[in-house]
């Protein structure tokens, strides 16, 4: 009697550690490849209580979560051959769970070391200008070439930024000097543009002027009243030659 009441006892515990190691709890953002006697079962445990048979089947979790990976700075020189030190940043998730465990070893790694090397080969084929604004370019070359290299292995790239371009200390002032230059060059050709408007107004007021001679005169009173608002200014006005040649003329004729 002791003896059979040992053995069901050991059943028991046998069972509950078999049970204990064949029941899972898959959550809703993973799922469960299964090895079955080292063969991948063709699809996934899906979220929920799942049972397998140990240790017959071997189960590994795989999330499907976005990750987020961060590309560590790279030193690159670009196609102008400027040195330059260029962080990212990628986002990325496991759209086929038996791939993502089956065609690499470590997804995660080999992602991040991929990410790696493609943003050091693909900032080497542009120049720091191209690199600077034309950002969105880049990220995009990005994204699509690590999307392409990973699809293999069951994982999409849904996003590639690039944060910050670390520029040498001297390639920063001849930027400066060339943004400031820049600058001028637009400051000049807004006041010449600006002169040139000027210089046609003004031969259109003479031209206007020449047609109708008493304007003149209505322009000298109206500058008097400009300046005669301030009663500390001295006012110099100007007699018109015409007025005086006519009081000249009766006087000669006279002598």
């Amino acid at each position: 009697m002791d003896f059979v009441t040992i053995l069901m006892a050991a059943a028991v515990v046998i069972f509950l550690f078999w049970l204990f190691n064949s029941i899972y709890v898959i959550k809703e953002w993973e799922r469960g490849v299964v090895l079955r006697l080292g063969r991948m079962l063709p699809e996934p445990k899906g979220a929920g209580l799942q049972l397998v048979l140990y240790p017959i089947d071997k189960l590994t979790r795989i999330s499907l979560r976005i990750e987020t990976l961060d590309v560590p700075p790279q030193d690159v020189i670009t196609k102008d051959n400027v040195s330059v030190k260029v962080n990212a940043v990628c986002y990325f998730r496991v759209v086929d769970a038996n791939r993502a465990l089956s065609q690499v070893q470590n997804y995660l790694y080999a992602t991040s070391q991929l990410a790696q090397t493609t943003l050091r080969s693909l900032i080497g084929q542009f120049e720091l200008d191209s690199l600077l604004s034309e950002r969105e370019k880049v990220n995009s070359k990005l994204q699509t070439i690590l999307d392409q290299d990973t699809e293999p292995w069951g994982i999409k790239v849904t996003k590639v930024e690039v944060k910050q371009v670390d520029i040498p200390e001297n390639m920063q002032r001849a930027i400066a000097k060339q943004a400031e230059a820049e600058r001028e060059r637009r400051a000049k050709v807004i006041h010449a543009e600006g002169e040139f408007e000027a210089s046609q107004k003004l031969a259109d007021a003479a031209e206007v002027l020449e047609k109708q001679p008493a304007a003149i005169q209505l322009r000298y009173l109206q500058t008097l009243t400009e300046i005669g608002v301030e009663k500390n200014t001295t006012v110099v006005f100007p007699v018109p030659i015409d007025l005086i040649s006519q009081w000249i003329k009766p006087n000669e004729g006279k002598k």
